[in-house]
């Protein structure tokens, strides 16, 4: 079973959207995909420098 993702609005000026969008498709993407995409491999280099972000679970 898939696990279940979260939904939130994302507000961007128009070039970044556009830019997002053209690299979206130039790499087979929804833009969906490819910010979530950037996001993970921005957090794994975080966490390489850095060490592990710990979330409590409460």
């Amino acid at each position: 079973m898939k696990p279940i993702k979260r939904v939130f609005t994302l507000r961007m000026n128009d070039e970044i959207f556009d830019k997002i969008g053209k690299l979206a498709t130039k790499e087979h993407r929804s833009m969906t995909n490819y910010i979530e995409y950037v996001l993970l491999e921005h957090l794994k280099r975080y966490e390489q420098e850095h060490g592990e972000i710990k979330i409590d679970d409460e």
